[in-house]
């Protein structure tokens, strides 16, 4: 597998991670294998990045392709690949450009940057706040970690960065508390997954997009995470009847490879002009050819069918176990991103799953977050939820 030592005690590197006792060194499809070459199914898919399962073939194939003609070129120049990507996500949703950078938080910066730039450019210079809501994540940037509406992102970093409001999520009364003087933007997710896998409801969203329109406010969506066909469609906004001004992509726009990116109208993307922002390694031609690659593939109609058709049936036997087990209170979510909700801590069942070759993750101390490869077939969802109905009933 790998000629790595593994068996370090110490290591070099900072502790801002809580690792699990595991070492990951080789991936395919739906299945990682670790340093003792034991299989594990892989139902994290690297937190909603794997989305066609690891190393898929199309992706890999692409970017071998391009390892032997170029890496890195500066945004100076012209960039092939990034003007495909962007072609492509432009005929594949309602915006009309698009920026690349590295990463969710990234995406995010550029989000609230563009938003404050449209305000002031539309002669609204007192418009400087941005509008988040409970439980949301954002990213942990220092501007997107004070977007993140919860303390404990917060906590050994005041003061955090000032021109956030916090709002409810999900009340309609929240949106009569948007201040029209001060806001530049609203951030918001549409399923909230480091939150506690909430999804919003269709009505208040439709309430919200119509509020910041008629006010002349950026309605900026956070697809990070469920966009890029995680919720059964390519993004989620298509589900609220929605046209946002913009959203923030990222995880599995590169299979694994890093890219994020931040799409929007004409309206509002005409305010970054030549110096307004900007990024060395955003859509270099590596990250643009995975980005390209996996889009093409997710894109597909019935390739996005399949995934609401698993979905569906996963879906279907979890919500048989909240009524056959009272330890499962609730399913959670949209597609192929699901959040279990426990009476006991959600970090028993991730742990038992582990013991048994299947990872998953947690949405808070009581939500197992499940998230399979959409590549994912039938019968690894099978061998999930005999597995996971099993570790139930034991439990």
């Amino acid at each position: 597998m790998s000629d790595l030592n593994t068996a370090t005690t110490s290591s070099a590197l900072m502790k801002t991670y809580q690792r699990l006792p595991l070492t990951i060194l080789k991936g395919k499809g739906s299945y990682v294998w670790d340093d003792q070459d034991v299989k594990y199914l892989d139902y994290t898919a690297g937190i909603a990045t794997c989305s066609l399962g690891h190393v898929p073939d199309q992706v890999q194939a692409k970017l071998k392709e391009q390892l032997d003609d170029l890496w890195h070129v500066s945004n100076l120049y012209q960039i092939p690949q990034q003007e495909a990507l962007a072609e492509k996500i432009v005929s594949v949703s309602c915006f009309d450009q698009a920026f690349f950078c590295n990463s969710g938080a990234e995406a995010n910066e550029a989000a609230i940057k563009l938003a404050k730039k449209y305000a002031k450019d539309h002669q609204k210079p007192e418009r400087t706040e941005i509008v988040t809501f409970s439980n949301s994540f954002h990213g942990r940037t220092g501007s997107t970690m004070a977007a993140t509406a919860q303390t404990k992102i917060h906590n050994g970093f005041t003061p955090i960065t000032p021109g956030f409001t916090y709002l409810p999520f999900n009340q309609m009364e929240a949106i009569e508390q948007i201040d029209t003087e001060k806001t530049a933007g609203v951030l918001l997710e549409l399923v909230q997954g480091e939150g506690g896998v909430h999804p919003a409801d269709a009505a208040w969203v439709q309430a919200l997009d119509t509020y910041c329109k008629e006010a002349d406010i950026l309605l900026m969506v956070d697809e990070i995470q469920t966009g890029m066909g995680r919720t059964g469609t390519l993004f989620a906004y298509e589900q609220y009847d929605i046209e946002p001004d913009a959203i923030t992509l990222a995880k599995g726009l590169g299979s694994g490879f890093p890219i994020g990116a931040l799409a929007a109208k004409n309206k509002a993307a005409d305010s970054f002009s030549p110096g307004t922002h900007g990024s060395t390694f955003g859509g270099n031609p590596l990250a643009a050819t995975a980005g390209l690659a996996t889009l093409d593939q997710i894109a597909d109609t019935a390739f996005l069918q399949d995934v609401q058709e698993k979905s569906i049936l996963l879906t279907e036997a979890l919500n048989e176990l909240v009524e056959n087990n009272t330890l499962v209170k609730e399913v959670r979510g949209k597609g192929f991103l699901i959040g279990l909700e426990v009476t006991n801590k959600a970090g028993t069942w991730v742990e038992k799953l582990r013991e048994k070759q299947i990872l998953v993750l947690t949405a808070g101390d009581h939500v197992v977050r499940i998230l399979p490869p959409l590549t994912t077939d039938k019968e690894e969802l099978f061998t999930f939820i005999g597995v996971l109905t099993a570790i139930a009933a034991e439990l």
